[in-house]
This record gives C-alpha cells, structure tokens and sequence, in this order.
C-alpha cells in the first residue's frame, strides 16, 4: 500500500523567493530561520540578564585565594592561560627560515608579473614611445603627444616643438583630418563639379570615422590608466614584501646572535669580535 501512494505523482511544494526589489537583503528569510534567530535572541538576553544580576549582586570584599594568582590587563580584564606551549628556539628559527623562503617565492611572482605587465604595456604604447614636453624630467607641456615612432616624432617636434606648450586644437585636427577625407574618397571627375548629396553622404562617412578614432582612443588611454594602476600597485606590493623579508632577516639574526640589536629593555648591545 505505501509503494502505491509513493508511485502517485504529488505536487512540488516550492517556496516564496525575495522579490525583485529587495535582492540586496539577500534570500528571503523563513519561518525555520526566524526561529533560530529568535531562540538565539534569547539565550543570549537570559545571559545577559544573569550576567546583571551577579553583577549587581556582587560583594566589594568578596576574597578568594584564586585573586593572587589570577592577573589582569590594564582594562580589568582577566588573563588566563590558554593551554599555548612556547616553542624553542631551534623551532622557531625554522618557521622564520620557512617564512622567508615563502616570502621570496611571493617576491618572485610579484616581479615576474610586474615586468610582464610593463612589457605588455610598452606593447601596446608601440615599444619605444618618447613623450615631447618632458625634457630633463619637468612637465611643461599642457598637451602630450605619444608618437608611434622616430619619423613621426620628429615631424611633430618640427612643427611644435621640443618641449613647447600645445594649445588642445582638436577641432582644427579633426576638420582638417575631415577635409583630407572627403578629398581623397572624391575621383578625379567628381573635383570639378562635386555632388552635393555626395559631399553631405562623404561628410557621414567623416563624421562616423571621427567618432571611431574617438571611441579607440577612449578606449586607449583608459587601458593605459588601468595598466599603469596595476603597475603601481605591483611596485608597492614589491617593495613592502622586500621591506618584510629584511625585517625577517635581521629577526634570524638577532635570534642567532649573529648581529646586535634593543632589547626588550631599550638597551642597545652588539656582538663582541675578536681583536686581530
């Protein structure tokens, strides 16, 4: 009789999602969940109100020979011993040698990327670029020029000049950029006599092409700033991850009696060398 009722088909039962607008509070919460919420709830206000009552209960010149061997901080809190074995020294210099050689590893992968990060960006900035208007490490120029190479960055310089402030004239460049457009997509018959549906549909073409270069551009320089984010980041991570394994060094160091140091005291102290 059970293998009868379990073979009918039964209805799925399914539960009510979070709408829409409140996928930010995460998923819906049910009536399971609001019970545990709640019995948690509480537990934790009957400690409390218990925690209140001794509080309020308790005597000034209460005295218990525990007192003189209990410690605290200098909150009032009480310190008690967790079970926590000290190591030795052989085992701690160990885990120091482990941890630098676990740091080294990560300092290796953070420059192996770096410099492929700074590869990829010469890349894409055509290999040897050269900015105009940074000589001799000052920022003059209010416009900077990136050339793709020697030929055009000298034509640029000649008509500029090296280190010489640049007006940002882009809509002269552009309608300049437009006219040499029009010019060479019109033969040789149309010059004379131009039709002026062609010109306006050319016109489109230049404007579309325009709005192309931009979007590439655009696009360019927002890449370049991301990479140039990373870059500087790598560089941070880098130097700081060498900064702990100096710091990790002179600690073996200072463990092995290899080096002087400051005590816990303040005392400076070094090691003494034998006089030759």
């Amino acid at each position: 009789m059970s293998s009868m009722r379990n073979a009918v088909q039964r209805r799925n039962h399914k539960e009510r999602a979070q709408p829409a607008h409140r996928e930010k509070w995460g998923i819906l919460e049910k009536h399971k969940d609001y019970s545990l919420r709640a019995k948690d709830y509480n537990e934790k206000k009957k400690r409390l109100k218990i925690l209140r009552e001794k509080a309020a209960e308790r005597n000034p010149d209460e005295f218990s020979y525990s007192m003189l061997s209990s410690k605290t901080d200098k909150h009032g809190r009480k310190i008690q011993d967790r079970g926590n074995v000290s190591l030795s020294q052989d085992a701690v210099k160990l885990l120091k040698t482990q941890d630098a050689g676990y740091i080294r590893t990560v300092i290796q992968q953070t420059r192996r990327t770096r410099e492929k990060m700074e590869q990829e960006y010469l890349l894409m900035n055509g290999g040897s670029v050269k900015v105009l208007g940074y000589e001799n490490g000052a920022e003059r120029g209010s416009h900077v020029i990136f050339a793709e190479n020697t030929e055009e960055q000298r034509s640029l310089a000649g008509v500029h000049g090296k280190g010489r402030t640049i007006s940002s004239d882009n809509n002269q460049m552009e309608q300049s950029i437009r006219k040499d457009f029009i010019h060479d997509s019109l033969g040789s018959s149309d010059r004379t006599s131009p039709d002026p549906r062609q010109l306006m549909l050319k016109e489109a073409q230049a404007q579309q092409a325009l709005k192309q270069d931009r979007a590439v551009r655009k696009l360019r320089k927002r890449g370049n700033e991301t990479r140039q984010s990373k870059l500087s980041a790598l560089k941070i991570r880098e130097k700081e991850l060498v900064a702990t394994e100096e710091q990790l060094e002179r600690q073996r160091a200072r463990m092995s009696s290899s080096i002087g140091g400051i005590n816990k005291a303040g005392v400076k102290w070094k090691i003494r060398e034998r006089k030759r």
